[in-house]
């Protein structure tokens, strides 16, 4: 491991908006800020806005900046990445922004029943190959863990440059009658000029370099049944 990566990790074991659970804290078990975040972490009863593997939190700190009236948490497994959000917390003391260091397959353990008002799935991994659908952040298994803490009338954002993983999602949320709230194959000929959409992700930076068209969902998870796959695109 090279020395700068070293000296990030030491960086974030020191910021106090960085959070590292234990696995044995996430694993089978409540990590002791679930259902407490508002009240006890950010102290506030603000909406609570996750993004979900989000590198070097270039969203998160994005709509922290433009929504001081909200609290946002990104969360990532990749320490180094997330150094750099962290840093940026750091040096503009921002008060409503942190970063959690965790898998998301852990998320169910963090948060609490309706404590969660949005979810932002930016550029995630669309895991095309078939024996990887579930890891998708979007298939049906993490959408029900989602559906466990996100308010009822609460939201959820994809922004991604892989057509495949807009178009599997877009089905799956057809298929299971869910709230469309908006959908395009082709956001910024759709949505230009809304500046949250218009944040940029490192990737994204890069996926528009090489020409890449960036798509875009907004929906709810809006009622109980079990969520079904749709067919064709294991």
């Amino acid at each position: 491991m090279g020395k700068g990566k070293l000296k990030r990790f030491e960086e974030n074991d020191q910021f106090s908006h960085v959070i590292q659970p234990l696995t044995s804290e996430v694993l089978n078990a409540d990590y002791p800020l679930k259902g407490k975040w508002k009240s006890e972490y950010f102290k506030s009863e603000h909406p609570l806005v996750l993004e979900l593997g989000c590198g070097k939190g270039e969203y998160t700190i994005g709509m922290s900046r433009a929504f001081p009236d909200k609290n946002f948490i990104g969360i990532d497994i990749k320490g180094a990445r997330l150094w750099r959000g962290a840093k940026t917390i750091a040096e503009e003391g921002i008060p409503n922004a942190a970063f959690i260091r965790t898998r998301i397959e852990f998320i169910k353990s963090l948060f609490g029943e309706g404590e969660i008002n949005e979810i932002w799935i930016t550029f995630p991994d669309p895991q095309l190959k078939i024996r990887r659908a579930k890891k998708r952040l979007t298939s049906s298994g993490f959408l029900e863990n989602y559906r466990q803490f996100l308010h009822p009338e609460g939201i959820v954002h994809l922004k991604t440059d892989s057509k495949e993983l807009y178009d599997y999602t877009l089905a799956l949320l057809q298929q299971n009658q869910f709230e469309i709230l908006d959908a395009t194959d082709n956001l910024y000929t759709t949505h230009f000029g809304n500046p949250i959409l218009e944040i940029k992700t490192h990737y994204e930076e890069l996926f528009s370099k090489e020409g890449k068209t960036i798509t875009y969902l907004r929906f709810r998870l809006n009622h109980a049944n079990p969520i079904i796959e749709p067919a064709g695109f294991d």
